[in-house]
Order: structure tokens, then sequence, then C-alpha cells
């Protein structure tokens, strides 16, 4: 399908306030503090409100995978695992980022992100979902409202000062830092101490979402068993462990929460192994040798079970550099075996549509929104397809549908966008675009967007009256957006 640095939040909010937080007792035997304590200062609602703010000052400065495969992969899992979890209060939406280094985290408003790294050095989807369920644990727990709370109240600055830090840290962590460091100055071993806190609660509470949701419990410890082991001796540690300090105490506690639970034999994930193929060919930051290089070595041990998967990443390869040849070698027998995958449906209309094979890929895609007619994938393909192939007005058709159904996803606005230009429909196209500096919290361009298309549409029609009306709704997004700060 069509394609299109600065610390996360969690744990940009971790470094922020490693000077800042009080001493708290600690005692490794004792369960860490359950609860939501945290309603005295913050509200579920301007949680909500915070975390709206931050995925779009995010989706300005983080490389955010918008790949809608991979998108609905990790979205279906997330919401699987807070299917099973307990404390839900506020919906749950789950992202990539295209970051090599191992790490997850979790901020206001239910946003968990996954760097891609993770798909590499998590074996297995049970691997996987143990750490997203330690996030969404953070979440629920409201472990980050908890904190401010603590800092609010043990410390000169004021809350609104600390929620003016934090946006500014995402916008620019230098400057945030500078402004949360100018207000306070307490020891660092309360913010260790109170982060194994929050560790500890989020593995507890996180194994037992895990297990809740059928996945394999003893996947968390022996994913947390395996990164201490492999960086026990190394000087430079990657993110997640900067983040979720990995003690010997905190690997073994998770094994004994592990043993409350019957041993679960999964069969592998496919929709999994094909995730991380994908990732490995096109988001893991590898050059197309080395990726390939990783697939082949993986072949070497899979079973052949197991073989189709990297095949598929090596196909994607394959495609990518123009060797549409040794991608059809692969991916035609894929599909005849699977032809409703939306993994091989994806790839395959990528192989035709750089073939100039329109007609091919659009009965294919028709054939398959048969049977999957709510399918993000195959509307938006459809709708590719349908821009490439100079059918600009089915392309817009489906778009106006899919941008009203999923007005966050930057993919709808995009192609809307690339269609209006083709027709020369420039007002239009000033509109989409407009959408998607919304999305990046760049309210000013956005207004001004809508601005020129309600002065290019024919006075008192229903276009300027639609344009008109958005710019008074993203005034306001703006004001409540500069509130925060």
């Amino acid at each position: 399908m069509f394609r299109f640095t600065k610390a996360p939040t969690y744990l940009l909010l971790s470094a922020l306030f490693s000077s800042s937080i009080p001493a708290i007792a600690s005692d490794d035997n004792r369960l860490p503090e359950m609860g939501t304590t945290a309603s005295s200062t913050l509200t579920i609602d301007k949680e909500r409100e915070y975390g709206d703010a931050y995925m779009r000052m995010l989706s300005a400065s983080q490389p955010v995978i918008n790949d809608p495969l991979l998108s609905n992969y990790v979205q279906a899992l997330g919401h699987k695992l807070v299917a099973s979890a307990e404390d839900v209060r506020t919906p749950f939406h789950f992202f990539l980022i295209q970051n090599p280094e191992i790490n997850a985290f979790a901020f206001f408003g239910g946003y968990v992100a996954i760097h891609s790294g993770l798909f590499l050095h998590a074996e297995t989807e049970s691997e996987l979902a143990s750490v997203m369920a330690h996030e969404i644990a953070h979440v629920t727990q409201r472990h980050l409202a908890r904190r401010m709370e603590a800092e609010a109240r043990n410390s000169p600055i004021t809350m609104a000062a600390l929620i003016g830090s934090l946006l500014l840290t995402i916008a620019a962590p230098e400057a945030g830092l500078a402004a949360i460091h100018a207000t306070t100055a307490v020891g660092i071993q309360g913010q260790i101490n109170f982060t194994r806190s929050n560790e500890k609660e989020a593995d507890r509470i996180g194994i037992t979402t895990l297990a809740k949701a059928g996945f394999d419990a003893y996947a968390m410890p022996r994913f947390f068993g395996r990164l201490a082991d492999q960086y026990r001796y190394t000087s430079k540690l990657p993110a997640m462990l900067l983040t979720h300090p990995l003690p010997e105490s905190r690997v073994t506690d998770s094994r004994m929460r592990a043993r409350k639970y019957p041993l679960v034999n999964l069969s592998p994930s496919e929709d999994y192994l094909l995730a991380r193929s994908r990732i490995v060919a096109r988001n893991a930051g590898l050059s197309d040798t080395s990726a390939l290089n990783w697939l082949n070595r993986e072949l070497k041990k899979a079973p052949p079970n197991r073989r189709k998967e990297l095949n598929y990443g090596k196909a994607l390869i394959y495609l990518d550099n123009d060797k549409y040849e040794l991608a059809h070698q692969i991916l035609d027998p894929l599909l005849a075996g699977e032809p409703n995958n939306l993994f091989f449906i994806d790839a395959a209309t990528d192989l035709d549509l750089n073939q100039k094979q329109f007609d091919r890929a659009i009965a294919r895609l028709n054939n398959a929104l048969k049977m999957s007619p709510d399918s993000n994938v195959l509307r938006l393909n459809l709708a590719n397809i349908y821009l490439e192939s100079g059918q600009y007005q089915k392309s817009i058709q489906i778009l106006n549908r899919y941008s009203y159904d999923h007005p966050n996803d930057i993919n709808g606005w995009t192609l809307l966008a690339h269609n209006y230009a083709k027709i020369g429909d420039r007002s239009a196209e000033l509109a989409a675009l407009g959408e998607l500096l919304a999305l990046r919290a760049q309210w000013d361009k956005a207004i001004h967007n809508y601005t020129q298309a309600a002065q290019m549409a024919k006075l008192g029609s229903m276009e300027q009256a639609r344009y008109d009306a958005r710019i008074d709704q993203l005034r306001f997004q703006r004001q409540k957006f500069k509130a925060l700060q």
C-alpha cells in the first residue's frame, strides 16, 4: 500500500521527574499500592484532553507509523487485552513509532505507543502482549496522574505550571526540562522508589490481564529475563530498561506471579508473524540487505509452518526494490493459498499498482470487500488504486466516507488532498490539508487553510458554510489546547 530523536512521553516524563519526586519508603516484599487516587487532581475528562494534545504533538515530532495493516494489528491486539483489564475508564488508542530501540510507553487518555524495534526482540505474540498489558496497567492505575499529584503536593510548583512544562517538554524537550528543573529540586532516590512501585504494580496487574486475555502468562518473565541477561554487562541500555528498570527482584517476582496461572500452548499467531516481517522489511530501520539477511537467518531455523510469514517479508523487500518477478514468485502462491489474507492482498495490490495492472487490483479488492466491507485496509487500498488509475471521483467517494468514520487517520486526508489536487479543486485540497495540520496541533496553519478555502468557495454555498463552521471548531480547539499550556 502507499507509504508515506525526541524522547517518548512516558520515558520523557520519567526523566522530567527524575529530580523532583520526594523520597518514599520502599519495601520490595510489600505489594505496591493499588488504586486511582489521582482523581482529586485530574479528572478522566481532563486526562483525555491532555492525551489528545500530546498525541497531536507527537504526530508532528515523532515518526508515527500510519500503515493501516500494522495499525489494525496493534489496535486489535491492544483491545483484546483491554477487554480483559480492570479499572478501564477511558478509550484506548494503540500506535506504532518507527524506532529501532526496544521500548513502549503510555500517556494520558489511554494512548499506548510501541516502538517498531520491540517486534525484533519479542519472539512471540504473547511476549509483545505482555509489554502492552504492562503499559495498559500504567494507564488504568493512572500512574502518571498520581505522580503529578505527588509532585504538586510536595513541591512549590503549581499543577498548571507542571502541566505546562510537560506539554512544553514534548514540543521542545530541552526547554521543558529547563522549566521544570527551575522550579523544583529534590532528591533522586524518591523517584527511583516511586518508579519501582509503579513498575511492580504494572507488572502485577499486567500479568493478570495477559492471562485473562488468553495469552501465555509466562511470556512476561521470559521476555524480562531475556532482556536482563542480554544487557546485564553492557554500559548502553535500551530505552526500555532505562525507563522500566529490571532488577533481579522484579524478574523473580514476575516469575512467581506467572506460576499462579496454568501453562497454555498457543499456536504461533500468523498475524503477529506477518506484522513482524512487515516491520523488518519496512519499519525497523534496517537496510534492505540487512533486512533480507535477518529474514534468511530466521528462515534457516524456522519450522515449515512459519516460513510463509518470513517469505512474505522478503517479497515486500523485492517489491520495494522493483524486483517484481521475485516478488511474484513468493506472493502468488501465498495469495492462492489464503485469498482473503489482508497482508497478501495488500502486497499484491502494491505489485499491481507498480505494474499498472489497475483492473486486476480493483477486481481483487472489490471481491475482498464483499467478505469484509468495513475493512480499513481494503477501503484505503481501493481508494488509492482509483487515485493512481485516474478514477478520482470514485476515490473521493470512498475517502469522504472513510474520513468521516476515521477523522484522526492521516491516510484518508492525505489521499483526499491528492485527489482534489488532481481534479483542480483547490479549496477542497486546502481543507483536507488543513485537517492534516490540525492532527499535528498546527492550529494557526489549519485555520489559515480553511480561511483560504472559504474565500475560494462560492458565496453562500454549502461548501463555504461547512468551511466557516470548521473554522469555528478549529478556533475552539486551539483555545482549549492553549489553555492546557
